[in-house]
């Protein structure tokens, strides 16, 4: 039997006309109909767009049974070939990934100055009751001196430091939001808090000694300014003579050694002896993410250390990006995720499970402190800011300059290697360290020097139109400069170019021509390339504004090569009279604020915890327009810089400038924070595609995917395997193309160090046109390896929406089961979840009821089947593809819905309990052999696990992968008819599983 399509169509010019949404609109009509035995791979062969070109219309297809026709092609394959192709996907989805953010158990105080989201995970879990009371006087509360976010944030984290871990240590707090929240004034509450409880001693450790007067400040905005601060740097080793108040330090102060010895011989000791034993008060791990690599450094070690020491200090953990890495929580001891009682005996554990589970694992371990009361993250809206990228064009003089350049250094890799080799160099590690930092610094200078002459044109434009500029540099290149003062004596008439040779290098190179490993022809060839290489880049932005009186310089660097009024070139110290070097970014800050100077120049290491945003209570308050000449690799990483600009209580947003290259993939890491920044709520002033996938975890090379494409490059280079995925178009030779200084800058180490990210800065040291084309050989075997564990079903596509865009979503039943040894006895509650995925016929029809167009309403095929349309069905809902007008109209012809409706809705009743097979067949093979089927069933129910699960993970997670043979579980979220939100685990296995969770 034949079989014909039925469809409506509705042109895309009409819309506007459409009473309701979009999404209603769209979720028209579709249908197989019961009752005839049908060719089973129409229901999957037939597609509807959402959305096409101008030319293209809204097309919504169900698909009907009609009488034989005489040239109807004979029914095809077997129900199992289609099963593959119905098997419905569409149950899951991406989301937003933000949702708007406001207190939903703290009811006091006034609402934030500005909007607020949470990621849409996070705020599908609910924080714990509060049980916690408030010494902060009302009138701070009542004033808004302190946010009602803000306030929250304080109740949970004094209402944590109640509880006491199964080792004896008092559990900590982890305020994980972005800049713009005022995480300052959060931890300057804890400390009032506690002070007003009569903790009137606290330890605060933060990564520069200038934000000392930031929190001082924060302690007088709310009112607290009786509240001493006292920088430790400031204090002599011997004295512990201050009684109460805050000890302001750096994390770097904590291994701090007296070279003179005594009782107090070294910070730690004398801290420790200022808190006094049993102390109780309040330590404050601010920007917390910088003290990472705890076990292996000596700065890690002495925060585990202080920690230990202090059992029943009230620990604070303070940093945007301190739950979004898991190897950033290794200093987090007092979370009490692992450890005594806990799942995991130890971080390694924990860490080794938490990258084993897949991109999602991290989400549910913030769910799970959010849950158990010991963790709020919340950041602000980038809605307002806008974003561009520039695109610089590399000028032929340029690239004749850095492809010199990088022959230069390939034949100093040469040279050191012969040396390391020949002359056996003991500390062959140091020498390659030396040598590695060089070659990036070097490259890294030269790449940001292109964009120079570019980014001071779009300043002065921006400032024609009454804004000022910030802009982000990575680092300031002063070791480059002190290393020629040391050379003139401390003096220096000219600007300072990128050195090929600096003073690591410059040993080996004598040890070199003593040992006639290199001739002076070289030497000779590194100082002509010298006199062409470009200036440093901070010291020339200075210069081309007009100089230091023109521009707030706040960096960590102490000087800097200035133009004097007659146009001689001198070093000057940045120091100015009655001010140490430590307050001169203080006060640069201030004359940005005020307005004496418009631009302002930022380095990475310097800008930590300053603010730039157009304030309301400042004078300056001109829109700003922050320019990066280099992005970090870190999404993340490159969102808390834009904080610096971007905060609350501001006038106007700021926009973003992002200069790019057509060096070393630079687009892509500028479409990966621009995404970012897209789904936070800002704008881009080019095209926004609205199919662009909000899923970023695609552009992210450091995960298994980089490592595989790496090592797959590396080895295809090298000739030990054949490669499915070609090398780039345009360059001859195929993988010879690569050989030579691509081996030499990768392979002739060892490949297992080689990592991402000494990919990424390393072929920065390749010719303009081999970087290029070795990066994209790269990404090309990056997209492939994703595309082949997607096509086999492998893939970990991370968070999802259970049946995104579906309102028929009903909580069935919840059985709850308490988790011991949880800080809040947390519980763990297995759902039953029914979603109904189909659309009754009197929706259906009385949407079609309103459509008046001449190309709209039901069409019927008349070519037999199609392949290229998905469709709404009765039974299963949405599925959507691009489908063109014209084409449609050669297959289709128009029909009434009178024609469609009896097979719509018996379809539509057929389907609540039957499957697909039963509906085609009669009968389903399955189901005869005693097993379940639910392929097509408009009724389909799920299982989740949510609520506190990392006390359960390894356990659920073994019984999962003894029936997947996947250690990955994938993880959903859901928001129920009657508004309840929800995200877990999707289990498959219940009734396995109610034992372990019991």
């Amino acid at each position: 039997m034949s079989v014909q399509h039925l469809c409506i169509c509705v042109l895309q010019q009409n819309l506007s006309t459409f009473p309701g949404r979009l999404d209603d609109f769209s979720a028209l009509l579709s249908a197989s109909v019961a009752g005839f035995k049908v060719d089973p791979l129409l229901f999957s062969k037939i597609f509807c767009p959402l959305f096409h070109h101008i030319s293209s219309s809204f097309v919504f297809c169900p698909f009907i049974p009609s009488f034989p026709q005489a040239a109807a092609p004979p029914p095809p394959p077997p129900e199992e070939e289609e099963e593959a192709d119905e098997e419905e996907t569409e149950d899951l989805g991406h989301a937003d990934t933000y949702a708007e953010y406001k207190p939903s158990k703290s009811t006091i105080g006034i609402s934030h100055p500005d909007f607020v989201v949470e990621t849409n995970t996070l705020s599908s879990v609910p924080p714990p009751d509060i049980t916690y009371t408030l010494s902060i006087p009302v009138c701070s509360i009542s004033s808004g001196l302190l946010s009602a976010l803000q306030l929250e944030a304080i109740i949970y984290a004094c209402q944590q430091h109640e509880v006491i871990l199964q080792n004896g240590q008092r559990a900590g707090f982890l305020i994980g939001d972005g800049a713009g929240v005022g995480k300052g004034r959060t931890v300057a509450g804890i400390i009032l808090e506690n002070f007003l409880k009569g903790r009137k001693r606290a330890l605060w450790f933060s990564v520069s000694n200038d934000l000392k007067y930031d929190a001082e400040r924060d302690l007088k905005d709310i009112n607290a300014s009786n509240i001493p601060v006292f920088a430790l740097n400031k204090i002599k080793y011997g004295d512990t003579a201050t009684s109460e108040g805050v000890l302001f330090a750096t994390y770097s102060a904590l291994i701090g050694e007296s070279q003179a010895g005594g009782q107090h011989r070294t910070r730690l000791k004398q801290i420790l002896d200022w808190c006094k034993p049993n102390f109780d008060g309040v330590i404050v791990f601010d920007e917390c993410h910088k003290a990472k690599n705890a076990t292996s450094t000596k700065m890690g070690k002495a925060v585990l250390d202080l920690q230990s020491k202090l059992p029943r200090a009230r620990v604070v953990y303070a940093s945007a990006t301190g739950a979004s890495e898991p190897k950033n929580m290794i200093y987090m001891s007092r979370l009490g995720i692992w450890g005594q009682g806990t799942p995991f005996k130890a971080f390694d554990d924990f860490l080794h499970a938490i990258e084993k589970r897949g991109v999602g694992a991290m989400e549910i371990v913030a769910m799970d402190m959010k849950v158990s009361g010991m963790y709020i993250a919340r950041q602000l809206s980038f809605s307002g800011v806008s974003f561009r990228i520039e695109e610089i064009t590399l000028d032929e003089e340029f690239k004749l300059v850095y492809n010199k350049a990088a022959r230069l250094w390939a034949e100093a890799l040469e040279l050191f290697t012969r040396a390391a080799d020949t002359l056996g160099l003991a500390s062959r590690k140091s020498l390659w360290g030396q040598f590695w930092a060089s070659h990036q610094r070097f490259f890294k200078y030269l790449c940001i020097a292109a964009k120079v002459r570019r980014l001071v044109d779009l300043a002065h434009t921006e400032m024609q139109h009454g804004k000022c500029i910030v802009i982000g540099l990575q680092s300031t290149g002063e070791a480059r400069t002190r290393e020629l003062l040391d050379e003139n004596d401390g003096h220096l008439d000219r600007f300072v170019s990128a050195g090929i040779i600096d003073n690591h290098n410059r040993a080996v190179l004598l040890t070199l021509i003593k040992s006639d490993l290199i001739s002076l022809k070289l030497l000779g060839k590194i100082a002509e390339l010298g006199k062409e290489l470009p200036l440093n880049t901070l010291d020339e932005l200075i210069d081309r504004f007009g100089g230091p009186e023109k521009v707030s310089e706040m960096t960590g660097r102490k000087g800097r090569v200035v133009r004097r009024p007659d146009g001689s070139v001198r070093y000057e110290t940045r120091a100015e009279q009655g001010l140490t070097i430590d307050h001169i970014n203080v006060r640069e800050k201030e004359r940005f604020m005020t307005g004496e100077k418009l631009i302002a120049i930022i380095s990475e290491a310097a800008s930590s915890g300053i603010s730039l945003q157009a304030d309301k209570r400042v004078q300056n308050r001109r829109r700003r327009v922050h320019m990066t000449l280099e992005l970090p690799w870190s999404a993340d990483r490159a969102i808390q810089q834009f904080g610096r600009t971007h905060r609350s209580n501001q006038v106007t947003a700021p926009e973003y400038i992002f200069l790019i290259s057509e060096l070393a993939g630079e687009r892509r890491f500028a479409s990966i924070v621009a995404k970012r920044l897209e789904s936070l709520g800002a704008l881009t002033h080019g095209d926004r595609r609205a199919t662009e996938s909000r899923d970023l975890s695609q552009y992210n090379f450091e995960n298994k995917y980089g490592t595989k494409a790496l090592d797959k490059i590396t080895k295809a280079i090298l000739g030990h395997i054949d490669n499915k995925v070609p090398p780039p178009k345009g360059y001859p030779g195929g993988d010879m193309f690569f050989r030579g200084n691509v081996i030499c800058l990768l392979i002739k180490f060892d490949q297992k160090y080689c990592t991402i990210t000494k990919f990424l800065n390393r072929i920065l040291g390749l010719e303009v046109h081999q970087q290029n084309s070795l990066f994209q050989y790269f990404t090309d075997n990056f997209d492939y390896l994703i595309n082949k564990d997607k096509k086999e079903g492998k893939y970990d596509m991370g968070i999802l929406d259970l049946a995104p865009g579906n309102d028929e979503i009903h909580e069935e039943t919840q059985e709850k089961f308490l988790t011991p040894g949880n800080p809040q006895e947390g519980q763990v509650i297995l759902y039953k979840i029914s979603v109904d995925r189909g659309m009754p016929w009197e929706e259906a029809c009385s949407k079609a009821g309103k459509l008046t167009g001449d190309y709209e309403g039901f069409y019927l095929s008349n070519k037999g089947r199609g392949r290229n349309l998905i469709l709404y069905k009765p039974n299963i809902g949405k599925q959507a593809h691009p489908e063109n007008l014209d084409n449609l109209l050669l297959r289709y012809y128009k029909v009434t819905p009178d024609e469609a409706k009896d097979f719509w809705k018996s379809q539509f009743d057929f389907s609540f309990t039957n499957c697909t097979h039963a509906n085609w067949n009669g009968k389903c093979k399955l189901i005869e052999q005693g097993q379940e089927c639910f392929l097509g069933m408009r009724l389909r129910q799920y299982h989740m696990l949510c609520g506190a699960l990392l006390r359960v993970w390894k356990r659920v997670s073994d019984i999962v992968s003894d029936i997947t043979n996947s250690s990955i579980l994938q993880i959903v979220r859901l928001k129920t008819k009657q508004n309840s939100k929800q995200v877990g685990e999707l289990m498959f296995c219940y009734l396995l599983l109610l034992n372990p969770v019991s």
